[in-house]
């Protein structure tokens, strides 16, 4: 099977930390991948307030999740602290991409910068009154690297 092929989205302008709960683990011990993407949102919620911004007002237009893309590097455990690091790219007429590198900083011995994931979603620009898109606003547009 091939495996989805993520890259790393230097720089990554914001970051944040969290810690890997008991309840963020799946039966076979380490974080769950459903507990993943919800960390994933607690990130993009600090990334958002770091902008003066949040889900259902980015700018002026809130925001819906067309997609998720995660790539696990490496396993993560109750306790751990993970680095979410955040870079907005790829804007487009009404959306945009959160690339996400996660890695464990205190763990010194993995040789990929400590990488447990690479993930991106995309967002749409979303007006949940009349359930439809709207345009980027600017300063979203702004705080986008467009190359990527």
């Amino acid at each position: 099977m091939p495996r989805l092929d993520l890259k790393a989205r230097e720089p990554y302008p914001f970051s944040c930390e969290i810690v890997v709960r008991t309840t963020d683990l799946n039966y076979g011990g380490h974080l769950g991948n459903d507990r993943l993407l919800s960390l994933v949102q607690e990130a993009r919620v600090a990334f958002l307030a770091s902008h003066g911004w949040s889900e259902l007002d980015c700018g002026g237009a809130g925001l819906i999740m067309a997609d998720a893309a995660l790539s696990y590097r490496a396993e993560a455990f109750a306790g751990d602290r993970l680095r979410f690091e955040v870079a907005a790219v790829e804007p487009s007429r009404v959306a945009f991409r959160l690339a996400m590198r996660v890695t464990r900083p205190d763990d010194g011995e993995w040789t990929d910068g400590a990488l447990v994931a690479l993930v991106e979603t995309g967002m749409v620009c979303f007006d949940y009154a009349r359930r439809r898109p709207v345009a980027l606003p600017a300063a979203v547009r702004a705080a986008c690297r467009p190359e990527g």
